[in-house]
């Protein structure tokens, strides 16, 4: 059997505040043991990504920006539709960024809610709200496909936002430290599933695909493995509104959890 794992990296992977990995080595030596790809699936840029990817000697595909893309290393698999850059082949699901950001101009304009996106905020506001250093804040605003935001104003104004936002014809998903502006017509699910028939037709049909994540944010690529797992995001509390039927729940927070549950289901 072939397994594949797909991973959220925020407060999953790495440590929501201080975005380490070390509680999750012993797992993930295992994978690389083993040859078993890990593909990191989240709300980080490309640029962002890469920096863990090279931390974790990771040579697999990935997702950022909450399916906005699947990026693919080149010579990766026999044949593949998408766009060559650079080292990559991508394939590109989300709307351009330039038309969020000029849709979301016209909806500060329009509502009463002060709205702040990345676009909006200096490396040195980011990393004072997120803990990043200035280098990986940096990073962060090398955006493509999705704009985080913070809503400033009473549950009425939010709401007005979320609506506004909708009209327009952006998605709009709710997140931890920031809400999540892009395309409807992707998620983290849609791309999980275009690169597991992607495996499927360059590999083998025999795949067994592991899931982990821990926020509502995460829950479309759970719906799209065989083995969703939910870490804990603070000690014995996991978030409530995911509920599937298979659902694994990860004893411990964070890369402490993925750990656990990881060396649980290989082992």
């Amino acid at each position: 059997m072939n397994y594949i794992i797909f991973t959220d990296l925020d407060g999953t992977l790495l440590d929501h505040r201080s975005y380490s990995l070390e509680k999750a080595q012993e797992a993930l030596k295992l994978v690389k043991e083993n040859k078993i790809p890990v593909i990191p699936c989240s709300s980080k840029t490309q640029a962002e990504i890469e920096v863990y990817r090279e931390k974790m000697g990771n040579t697999d595909p990935f997702i950022p920006e909450n399916g906005g893309a699947i990026i693919i290393p080149k010579n990766y698999f026999r044949s593949l539709p998408g766009k060559e850059n650079n080292h990559y082949i991508k394939i590109e699901l989300g709307i351009p960024y330039h038309i969020i950001i000029d849709i979301l101009s016209n909806i500060k304009k329009s509502t009463r809610a002060i709205i702040k996106g990345f676009s909006d905020l200096t490396p040195e506001e980011i990393s004072v709200i997120t803990g990043l250093d200035i280098v990986s804040s940096e990073l962060a605003k090398e955006r493509s496909y999705s704009e985080p935001i913070i809503i400033e104003g009473d549950a009425d104004a939010i709401h007005e936002v979320k609506e506004k936002v909708s009209s327009s014809g952006l998605g709009f998903l709710e997140g931890r430290r920031f809400h999540h502006i892009f395309s409807p017509t992707v998620d983290k699910g849609k791309a999980v599933r275009i690169l597991i028939n992607i495996y499927k037709d360059n590999v083998s049909n025999a795949i067994k695909t592991i899931g982990l994540g821990d926020s509502l944010i995460d829950l479309s690529m759970l719906e799209a493995v065989d083995i969703p797992v939910l870490v804990q995001k603070i000690p014995e509390q996991y978030d409530k509104r995911i509920q599937l039927p298979n659902l694994i729940y990860a004893d411990g927070v964070g890369p402490e959890g993925w750990n656990k549950a990881v060396l649980s289901l290989l082992r």
